[in-house]
């Protein structure tokens, strides 16, 4: 009988033409670094392209929402001034290169490192709980501070925040866990494949399409 916890099996999707943004903190580090590893396996087992996978790291996850809300606004701004007569200016007064290489009759070889916005974007914190009030309040704020920056940003954003009572509960949720360090489930992969879905549909809505 198949356990009726967990997110049932991932859909497949081709995540190629998707550019994907994972911010995460940097405290609990071994936990933080398998979560980071799956992350990276799913999102490269759907097809996205490395130099599509754009990563940032934050000292904790209390800087997660302003960090994610930032690095989609910066990739706004790499698309608006890579596009277009902005784009063409700046490409102009940025380059040192010979005007004779700007021939547009000269051949050139297709890029595949995407400059639009991200089509999602993965926040990645680990809390443990201690003694005070401390992961409370962390908890609570960076839960409501992704969620707004989400629907205030038209953007997915990921929850990839661990909020646990103990170590062990951390390991396991890496699949770092047991005396062999491979016990449990690496919740990175879900993330990463749960970050494509969601930019997938959200290219199909955003041309009057459901996609499933």
């Amino acid at each position: 009988m198949p356990a009726l916890k967990g997110p049932g099996e991932a859909k497949k999707y081709d995540g190629s033409g998707l550019r994907i943004g994972i911010v995460h903190a940097r405290w609990n580090t071994v936990i933080i670094d398998a979560l980071l590893d799956g992350t990276r396996k799913a999102l490269s087992e759907a097809g996205v392209k490395e130099e599509n996978i754009i990563t940032q790291s934050v000292p904790g996850s209390y800087e997660l929402p302003y960090t994610v809300k930032q690095l989609f606004s910066a990739s706004q701004v790499q698309s608006s001034t890579s596009t277009g007569i902005v784009g063409a200016a700046a490409d102009l007064l940025g380059s040192t290169s010979d005007l004779a290489q700007l021939d547009a009759s000269a051949p050139k070889e297709a890029s595949s490192t995407l400059k639009t916005p991200f089509d999602a974007i993965i926040a990645i914190g680990v809390l443990i709980k201690g003694e005070t009030m401390h992961f409370e309040y962390i908890a609570d704020a960076v839960s409501h501070g992704l969620m707004k920056v989400q629907l205030e940003g038209n953007v997915p954003v990921v929850f990839g925040l661990l909020t646990l009572l103990n170590e062990e509960q951390g390991l396991q949720r890496a699949g770092i866990g047991g005396p062999d360090k491979k016990s449990g489930h690496n919740h990175g992969l879900d993330w990463g494949s749960a970050a494509v879905e969601l930019g997938m549909k959200r290219k199909g809505w955003a041309e009057g399409q459901y996609v499933d």
